[in-house]
């Protein structure tokens, strides 16, 4: 059951508890209930009021530079903790002053209701918190647009934990000074007590995840938005194809600890292709290709391509083996070379699937960029290859293919001197505009997302659950960006750790 804490109206937007919603559904949990903090401000103001009543609350009218000072300054190094004056308050002047803020009487930031909690003690959560304060732009509430006063997380949490029943709140390690806290206010009013225990962080070396860093990037334009397939936020590994199982397989290895953990990113992928290698079919695209025209073969052959060698159920598909095809242009070689065993003038290669080898016998150049622009070739039925490259039909789709490497240059990018906007990777995206993809896509399209396997939920479908295994180039999924005319894939991971190379 999510709840949503949305006691800041300066930082809420409709499209963060829609995108939490839509995730919780994607990894395939369906929420038994879905609250906000807001559902209960009627209830926190009136235990507010019972805190002041109680002895343990008292409206303050001290700048921020002044309660920083009460605090001791600077991470309460810089000089002795005491107790603002207005504590001493009588417990009505406190009760009319919170209802003044209530109904509007105070500029923002001019009063907060504070808990009276221990100045002395040595756990700074403790440190006479916020309780209630009035937003500095005054934004209207989404969901309580007639409230003026909000209560804090540290206000709101425990409480709203306490309401709803929960049995043990679990917090990332952050908060451990604040279970105290938590605690306090829980007992002093008199509800019921929840308990609160605290797990370590997952972190991925080689990216970022905060929210500050992550609205840097985006908002300078280095990502396409928060959904970019280079991030690692949750919408971008949906964008980029990574499946909810393939995620879920993921924590389920790393289980739970109290120790902040750092994992090497190629360990995540490594899980990935685990579990894509036995659920996605299999095709053949061409990220750069050049034109082969086999001369001796005078009528198209036809066919029949597994769409898994592993698996039968996964049933195949026809390909129609054209005069003229295409292949990457990696795979061949103007010069050849004994520790070469792809194409090359007078060499011969085997074609995946394909009825017979090829033997290369000429080729074209354009004089301007020196590259390749085609290749003459004939059958030769005799070799026995020690070689076998992709290949697509002249019948095949155009794409774009995105290859994408780490946004960042190092495993650390926040101690990246200046910064880890000093870090970008300026490849860390290559974009190929003329592959082409092999026209069993379109079955493979149709019948997205393929079954679950070993007892996984069946995902939801989306243009992301489109993938494929495109053989010896990586794993691919559509991007959102799709449409009938243009087909757009992102390579969600390369078929092995990768070296550096393109493909």
């Amino acid at each position: 059951m999510p709840r949503f804490d949305d006691t800041n109206p300066d930082e809420e937007a409709e499209i963060y508890f829609t995108w939490i919603i839509k995730i919780i559904k994607w990894l395939g949990f369906t929420p038994s209930e879905i609250t906000y903090s807001s559902d209960n401000f009627q209830r926190l103001y009136e235990l507010a009021q019972d805190l002041i009543r109680k002895g343990g609350a008292y409206v303050c009218h001290c700048s921020e530079s002044e309660i920083k000072l009460q605090r001791g300054g600077k991470d309460g190094k810089e000089g002795p903790r005491f107790r603002c004056a207005h504590a001493d308050q009588d417990i009505q002047m406190n009760l009319d002053k919170f209802k003044d803020m209530h109904d509007g009487k105070y500029e923002p930031q001019t009063a907060f209701l504070r808990m009276k909690q221990d100045i002395e003690s040595g756990n700074p959560q403790m440190w006479d918190l916020v309780a209630y304060r009035i937003p500095k732009h005054q934004k209207p509430h989404l969901r309580a647009p007639e409230w003026k006063i909000f209560p804090t997380y540290d206000f709101t949490h425990c409480l709203c934990d306490s309401f709803e029943g929960i049995t043990h709140s679990l917090c990332t390690t952050e908060f451990i000074l604040s279970r105290e806290s938590y605690e306090w206010l829980n007992k002093t009013l008199g509800v019921y007590e929840p308990m609160q225990r605290e797990f370590g962080r997952l972190n991925l070396e080689g990216t970022i995840m905060s929210k500050r860093g992550l609205k840097q990037l985006v908002d300078k334009n280095i990502v396409r938005g928060w959904d970019d397939p280079r991030l690692y936020t949750l919408i971008a590994i949906k964008r980029r194809g990574i499946p909810p199982g393939a995620i879920l397989a993921f924590v389920n290895e790393l289980g739970v600890t109290t120790n902040r953990t750092f994992i090497q990113i190629v360990r995540f992928e490594q899980t990935v292709r685990r579990f894509l290698e036995r659920t996605v079919p299999r095709l053949m695209l061409i990220l750069d290709p050049v034109p082969i025209t086999i001369s001796d073969l005078a009528e198209p052959v036809y066919l029949d391509i597994p769409f898994s060698p592993k698996d039968s159920t996964f049933g195949s598909h026809s390909l129609e083996f054209t005069k003229t095809i295409y292949i990457d242009r990696s795979d061949f070689r103007e010069v050849d070379s004994k520790d070469y065993f792809r194409l090359a003038p007078g060499k011969a290669v085997g074609l995946l699937n394909a009825p017979f080898p090829i033997k290369a016998v000429s080729y074209t150049k354009d004089e301007t960029t020196g590259l390749v622009t085609g290749i003459q070739a004939v059958s030769d039925r005799d070799v026995n290859p020690e070689a076998y490259i992709s290949w697509v039909p002249e019948t095949s789709l155009k794409v774009e293919a995105r290859i994408y490497r780490s946004l960042f240059k190092s495993n650390d990018p926040s101690a990246a001197e200046g910064g880890f906007l000093n870090d970008i990777n300026p490849d860390s995206e290559i974009i190929y505009h003329n592959a082409l993809l092999e026209s069993g896509f379109n079955e493979v399209k149709q019948r997205a997302p393929w079954p679950a396997v070993l007892g996984d939920s069946v995902e939801v479908s989306g243009s992301e659950s489109i993938r494929f295994q495109a053989i010896r180039v990586g794993y691919f999924a559509v991007d959102i960006d799709s449409t009938d005319e243009k087909i757009i894939l992102n390579r969600i991971v390369s078929l092995k750790e990768d070296s550096g190379k393109n493909t």
